[in-house]
């Protein structure tokens, strides 16, 4: 009996930043994530000086902290989809949750209505009645949607296929009936000329 194995997930070809400002690292941390995390602090930092200035010793914390917790397990693999960090993850739930995403229509024909889409309560499921369950949440059940899901479409369209098994004969007929058709009225080459 033969044993096969499959390799779901791809090779890691990552440079990694083996010096850093004349300081030895070592096999180091692979050049996306001190990118990642040089933005993800540039912009933590860039924001809290716009509105607090600068940190005192009791912020401290807050100002360097959050980036790099977010930049150390936001880099690691996620645990749902390992060819994925779990900032994507992160990032892809987010986007979920607040936009949600666009029913295709009629094969792509046409765009969906805002109408259309689905609905946050839709979205979260049970977990949103879960969550209006606890204590002073239920402010947020018209934020949510209303009670039931509004039907935001027509009808359901019934589809009657059949399934058909064709056997090498028909398929034979079919494939001469369709070149019958496609030659050419008067028979036989045409353009060749004789030596």
């Amino acid at each position: 009996m033969r044993v096969g194995h499959t390799f779901t997930r791809h090779f890691d070809l990552e440079t990694r930043q083996h010096e850093l400002l004349g300081m030895d690292l070592g096999e180091g941390p692979s050049r996306r994530v001190l990118v990642t995390g040089a933005v993800v602090y540039a912009v933590w930092m860039g924001g809290l000086f716009l509105i607090f200035g600068w940190p005192s010793q009791v912020f401290f914390t807050l100002y360097f902290a959050p980036p790099a917790l977010v930049t150390f397990y936001g880099s690691q693999r996620s645990r749902r989809n390992e060819r994925r960090w779990n900032l994507t993850q992160w990032a892809l739930t987010v986007r979920y949750l607040t936009v949600g995403h666009r029913p295709v229509i009629n094969g792509g024909r046409r765009a969906a209505d805002r109408s259309e889409w689905l609905p946050l309560r839709a979205r979260l499921g049970e977990k949103a009645d879960d969550a209006l369950t606890i204590p002073g949440m239920g402010a947020f059940d018209k934020f949510l949607g209303g009670e039931e899901p509004q039907r935001m479409s027509g009808r359901a369209v019934p589809l009657d296929a059949r399934p058909r098994l064709y056997g090498p004969d028909q398929v034979y007929r079919a494939r001469s009936r369709n070149h019958s058709s496609k030659k050419a009225p008067g028979g036989g080459r045409k353009g060749r000329k004789g030596t």
